[in-house]
């Protein structure tokens, strides 16, 4: 379907809402599609114009297929004030100025107790998670081979899609949602489990994949959540889906797009160190351990919705990084860390992961049957 070589996709993780680079940039999704995966380009936090040009560098860098990831939610809080505000660029500090008063204050109290300086940050009002349709128009005219859905049902661009020769993929946590997507028309189904970095579910990966894989049939299933080896790729061919969808493992890579402590805190974390949050986007979302945790738990604070609450989270976040608050930057990751001891190149993880799959699956699983 997707014309590549291995059944291997790189999870599209992309800059935050006020674009700084986090997890897939141009440079992985060449190098995963290069080495016979596909990469997908995260883009949920690009301009509609840099959505176009990081295309366009990708089709320059490679001929390889690859895909574009894009957050559809249902709700936008924000949206209207944003988009209204007449310009591209708008002050953090000015949508900070919006928020109730106990947040306000929440964020006055932590400058004040570790001695953050204040930092300015401009917030995109055309990204494309605040433009969703003229970002879908984007991919469609640029007729990108797989556009898929990280947040949200894509069902109702599928059609637009189909007819400018675009496969759609979309994910979901539980199968509820994996028979609606499956109705809507796609052409993949991405069964996250609960145990995947970024924004993630409530159900664990064995548990909810193979439900999934009956509840869209004949839609074929992907697998994600734990998965950073061949292991996790034989097992999941096993339970019946046609390849797998990975993060963490190719964000901490040579061209993974974090900073290097955050992929040094996934190459030093346990299976235990990551939590599960809404502090970050107002969803639950999965990310290495940090006292920030701690701290947002201790405020009492209900969250804010989707995408207000990053606005909270990434005015702290920008300071921890410039002031090397170390213990409270932990950084977005799944369960899967703990499988990972090395920073290499996207192609190397790739090609191993292929080895050890093929390697189970030829030899050791044929091995250890015994005919009767």
């Amino acid at each position: 379907m997707l014309d590549i070589e291995y059944p291997i996709l790189s999870a599209g993780m992309g800059p935050n809402l006020l674009g700084e680079e986090t997890g897939a940039p141009v440079e992985l999704v060449v190098a995963v599609s290069e080495a016979g995966g596909l990469g997908v380009l995260g883009a949920s936090g690009y301009s509609i114009d840099e959505l176009r040009q990081s295309i366009r560098e990708i089709k320059e860098k490679t001929d390889k297929p690859y895909g574009v990831d894009l957050l559809l939610p249902k709700n936008l809080a924000g949206a209207d004030e944003l988009a209204g505000a007449g310009a591209a660029d708008i002050p953090l500090s000015d949508i900070l100025k919006t928020l109730p008063r106990e947040y306000q204050d929440w964020i006055a109290k932590m400058r004040d107790d570790l001695g953050l300086a204040e930092v300015e940050i401009i917030v995109k009002s055309d990204n494309t998670t605040m433009r969703p349709k003229e970002a879908v128009q984007v991919c469609l005219e640029e007729k990108i081979p797989l556009f898929c859905s990280g947040l949200g049902n894509p069902g109702w661009m599928v059609e637009d899609a189909h007819a400018n020769g675009v496969k759609v993929l979309a994910i979901t946590g539980n199968t509820k949602n994996a028979k609606r997507m499956a109705d809507a028309g796609i052409d993949l189904l991405v069964a996250q489990g609960h145990e995947a970095g970024g924004h993630t579910g409530r159900i664990g990966t064995m548990a909810l994949v193979p439900p999934c894989i009956d509840a869209a049939y004949p839609v074929p299933v992907l697998a994600a959540g734990g998965i950073a080896d061949g292991r996790g790729l034989a097992g999941a061919l096993a339970m019946g889906c046609v390849g797998v969808w990975v993060g963490t493992r190719f964000l901490a890579t040579t061209e993974g797009g974090a900073p290097d402590s955050i992929k040094q805190n996934i190459v030093e974390a346990s299976d235990e160190d990551t939590r599960v949050s809404t502090m970050f986007t107002g969803k639950t979302l999965r990310s290495i351990y940090s006292r920030f945790h701690d701290a947002w738990n201790a405020s009492g604070l209900e969250p804010l919705p989707f995408p207000m609450q990053i606005m909270i989270s990434s005015t702290l976040l920008r300071a921890f990084i410039d002031q090397n608050i170390g213990d409270y930057i932990g950084g977005f990751a799944g369960q899967a860390s703990a499988l990972i001891h090395e920073i290499k190149p996207a192609g190397e993880v790739l090609a191993d992961m292929v080895e050890q799959a093929a390697d189970i699956l030829t030899k050791k699983l044929p091995e250890s049957v015994t005919v009767k």
